[in-house]
């Protein structure tokens, strides 16, 4: 009969959530373990600090979710999990230039975009022609002016 009521109790508990946060370091693909409520800085400090020579340093950590928009921690955050499938990773450089430069450059160069080029490049030179032109001639164009007035 104890026996049964310590099983109750067993069940009906809340399951109890860990005192701890795991970041998964992309540059060592190792996952390291921080306390509840360490901030960003100071965990990326002590990663970058165990990183070998040769791997790029972690330049900031942030919480990804499939199919979800990124949550960058800054450097005084205090680390968070939003539980649900969000995990804490950090980003290194490398990553984080080709983020900042995707989109920006077309995936393939063709002759299309080679003709765009070089079509903003002679209307470029045209436009300046005409400015050169108007400039070289203002002088003689307000002597017309005030000549007529």
């Amino acid at each position: 009969m104890a026996d049964d009521s310590e099983n109750l109790e067993i069940k009906d508990s809340p399951p109890v959530s860990p005192c701890y946060l795991e970041v998964n370091c992309r540059s060592s693909s190792k996952i390291r373990r921080f306390s509840v409520g360490t901030e960003a800085g100071f965990a990326l400090n002590l990663i970058n600090r165990k990183l070998d020579d040769g791997l790029p340093l972690a330049l900031y950590i942030e919480s990804v979710k499939e199919g979800e928009e990124p949550v960058s921690f800054g450097p005084n955050s205090v680390l968070v999990c939003y539980g649900g499938g969000w995990k804490l990773q950090t980003v290194t450089e490398a990553e984080d230039e080709l983020h900042s430069t995707k989109g920006l450059l077309p995936s393939v160069i063709g002759a299309q975009y080679i003709a765009k080029v070089l079509l903003a490049f002679v209307f470029l030179f045209v436009f300046g022609a005409v400015f050169t032109l108007a400039l070289e001639n203002l002088p003689r164009f307000l002597i017309f002016i005030n000549s007529s007035i």
